[in-house]
């Protein structure tokens, strides 16, 4: 606590104040007066005479206040200045005094709040604060005004230092030519310093002259310490538009390239992040490091370890690749996806990942660069990073693995890799989910494997839910459907999936994908699942439930009648880019395996859908023929829809297709004919046989005449021709298919629902 004494002149009594500094619970300090009556004494004169002397002094006149001295507050700096004065808070009953006293302290506050380096030490400024939590106008004034005086001295020196530049520009662009390599090293030591200032920066990206003599420097100079200054000159320049195209201009990219080879890492170091700033931001820059054999420099230095290095080199390779075949092709003969993904498997740095993802994923459109990166680990590094914490180096590293994955259905040891996939089918991201169900849906397919370990993994059920969420986005519906096509066939558990998407109550939901409007990449997909999921017999009667029946026979009409329309021109007929040939096919095959239900196979037939297989047999498609040839061949068990089928004329071409190389097209229609022969006259019967016979040993005349002589005693045809197939010369399958369709001849029907996959063609006796 501090006290002053100090006496006040007050007409006919002396009044003795006494000003108490204190700290009250705000942190405001106040002044309070305390009075006692007092009668004058010789002290008392020696005193008056000494705060007469006082009141002559600069700080009562200033304060307007004749009968006290001010209180000084604690010392407290500010960021504008060093100097400390004095504020006083004090508190007077009459408001006009107040008035007056801030009257006359205003310029001393404003000059205090603006120019507070005038102020001299210790000096008291009177403050008008009174709330601690809200400025004054005159302290909101203090910092722009400080902010203005800091820009007018930074103009002050910049005009200090272009002055400087401009008077030496000259003289150092012809040292920097020098022969004598001691001054060249020193000038370009002297312009390096230079360009740390904004002003002569500027001054020397204004200068051809200095900028082409620095990129010489640089590359003539067998001196490293010369070699870095030129380069960090250059670094310095590339910071600004102007700069980049000084460098542009005077040739400074071959010589950065040439510096790349530099043992200096710092010059290194400037090259390439130079380098990287003219990439970025001048145009021209690109194929002016391709010409200078940029890339050839670049893709080495991919062996170096500093982090922030191979970031930066990383962008450089991604920027010259994109959408550049040509240099796609160059960082993959000078080794560039494996050194890509090394980094991939052996750093941290987010970045470099980040930025090395985005080369590989430009990398993985390019069908030489993409079996490269799957042989050298691609697929295993890159599932290393799904579930980090960066967002956008996960998106990278999925849709870089979804444009792999097709390369890579053959590839071992991406057990791990599936199970993060299956995992993230939960997303409720698109991209990330559009991403999962590719990447699943290429791995799965032709690899049994693979098939097998998602069905265990449970992805089936994640898959159905994929496709519930999906709803009318197709870059998620087809893949999933695709996935799920290919885990309901060929491999040890595919039984397995056919359930358990009807356990999963995924029937409905697929079968509601074959609607309008149709998306014909998703139909296709879903048409496949369908034929899939018929294969298991408990899956028959909910397919039927959910409408596909109806579904199939109407996307039918509609592929077969688009197919007609271009039929005239030889043209196939594209939409979404599926060919409708392809869903007539893949709706019949489907019709076919459904047809092995008499509920369904009944059906079918009451949709008048037998004339349409009729004339599918006469179609030009192979496969479509056989699809044709195998549905009416279901159909054909029941003697109604024979007849029908006998009706409609499908003997003529059923005759022709005896003689077809195909094998499961001639047992079809071998095994219709010999269905809507069987109540027909036995002289027709043994017509059949005989042109059955005929087609079957057209190419072995020995066997075709034993079988003529054996005709006569028909109750042992079959074991005699049976006896003389397998004991030719003719391969296995035609063995099998001749003895199989003797069997027919005998009414010895063998054909089940094994032993033949009509949707994809592969010989009944491999299955």
């Amino acid at each position: 606590m501090q006290s002053k004494y100090f006496v006040e002149d007050s007409r006919a009594s002396f009044n003795l104040q006494r000003t108490i500094l204190d700290e009250p619970k705000f942190g405001a300090r106040c002044c309070c007066t305390l009075e006692t009556h007092w009668q004058p004494s010789t002290e008392w004169l020696k005193g008056s005479v000494k705060v007469a002397e006082w009141q002559q002094t600069y700080y009562a006149h200033d304060s307007g206040i004749q009968s006290g001295a001010t209180t000084v507050r604690d010392d407290e700096g500010t960021e504008y200045s060093a100097k400390k004065y004095a504020v006083t808070n004090t508190l007077v009953e009459n408001p006009t005094e107040v008035e007056a006293q801030y009257t006359l302290t205003r310029a001393q506050r404003v000059r205090a709040a603006m120019f507070p380096e005038t102020l001299v030490e210790g000096e008291a400024v009177l403050s008008t604060q009174t709330d601690p939590g809200q400025q004054t106008n005159v302290q909101r004034l203090a910092e722009p005004s400080q902010l203005l005086k800091t820009a007018i001295v930074h103009l002050i020196n910049y005009q200090d230092d272009a002055e400087l530049a401009t008077r030496a520009v000259p003289e150092l662009t012809k040292l920097l030519a020098d022969d004598d390599a001691v001054v060249v090293n020193k000038a370009a030591m002297i312009v390096n310093q230079l360009t740390r200032k904004e002003a002569s920066r500027r001054v020397l990206m204004q200068s051809p002259q200095m900028v082409a003599a620095v990129v010489r420097a640089m590359q003539n100079t067998g001196d490293m310490e010369t070699a870095r200054c030129a380069a960090s000159v250059l670094h310095s320049l590339s910071h600004q538009r102007e700069g980049l195209l000084a460098i542009f201009k005077s040739g400074g990219i071959p010589a950065l390239v040439r510096m790349l080879s530099s043992p200096m890492e710092s010059v290194l170091f400037y090259a390439i992040t130079t380098l990287h700033n003219l990439l970025l931001h001048q145009e021209g820059a690109k194929m002016a490091v391709r010409l200078a054999d940029g890339l050839q420099r670049m893709v080495p230095l991919l062996k170096k370890s500093n982090p922030k290095f191979l970031a930066i080199t990383t962008d450089c390779l991604q920027l010259l690749s994109y959408g550049n075949q040509e240099s796609k092709l160059i960082i993959l003969a000078n080794g560039g996806p494996e050194g890509l993904v090394f980094i991939m498997r052996n750093y941290n740095y987010e970045k470099l990942l980040w930025t090395t993802s985005r080369v590989l994923k430009v990398l993985s459109v390019c069908p030489s660069n993409k079996p490269a990166i799957v042989e050298a680990g691609g697929m295993q590094a890159l599932g290393q990073h799904l579930t980090g914490s960066s967002q956008r180096l996960t998106q990278n590293c999925l849709w870089t693995l979804r444009n792999l994955s097709d390369a890579a259905t053959k590839q071992e040891g991406l057990d791990g890799l599936l199970q993060v996939l299956v995992g993230q089918l939960g997303s409720d991201d698109v991209n990330m989910l559009t991403c999962a169900t590719g990447i699943l849906s290429n791995l799965t397919c032709n690899n049994s494997r693979n098939k097998t370990l998602v069905t265990q993994c449970g992805g089936v059920e994640a898959l159905i839910h994929a496709v519930l969420r999906a709803g009318e986005k197709e870059d998620v519906a087809e893949p999933a459907v695709c996935a799920l096509r290919h885990l309901t066939s060929r491999h040890q558990d595919a039984e397995l999936a056919q359930n358990a998407v009807r356990l999963h109550y995924g029937i409905p939901a697929i079968v509601k994908l074959l609607g309008q409007p149709h998306y014909w990449p998703v139909v296709k997909a879903t048409v496949g699942l369908i034929r899939n999921l018929a294969l298991c017999p408990v899956n028959q009667a909910p397919l039927r439930d959910a409408g596909a029946i109806p579904r199939l026979v109407n996307l039918l009409l509609k592929a077969h009648q688009d197919t007609q329309r271009h039929t005239s021109s030889s043209q196939q007929t594209y939409q979404d880019g599926v060919r409708m040939e392809e869903i007539v096919e893949g709706c019949t095959g489907a019709l076919h395996i459904l047809a092995r239900d008499p509920v369904n196979r009944g059906e079918i037939a009451s949709m008048q859908t037998i004339p349409l297989f009729v004339q599918l047999l006469y179609s030009y498609v192979e496969n479509v023929k056989r699809v044709s040839a195998g549905v009416l061949c279901e159909l054909a068990l029941d003697k109604q829809s024979a007849e029908m089928i006998d009706a409609e004329g499908a003997s003529a071409p059923l005759m022709e297709l005896l003689h077809s190389n195909n094998e499961g097209i001639a047992t079809y229609a071998a095994a219709v004919l010999f269905r809507i022969s069987e109540d027909k006259s036995s002289d027709y019967r043994k017509r059949v046989s005989v042109e059955l016979t005929h087609s079957l040993f057209k190419h072995d005349p020995a066997a075709w005449e034993m079988v003529s002589l054996c005709f006569n005693q028909s109750h042992r045809v079959g074991n005699l021709l049976t006896h003389q197939v397998v004991k030719g010369n003719r391969d296995r399958e035609a063995q099998s298919r001749q003895v199989y369709c003797l069997h027919y001849i005998h009414h010895e029907e063998v054909l089940n629902s094994k032993g033949i996959d009509l949707l994809t063609g592969r010989r009944w006796h491999q299955m």
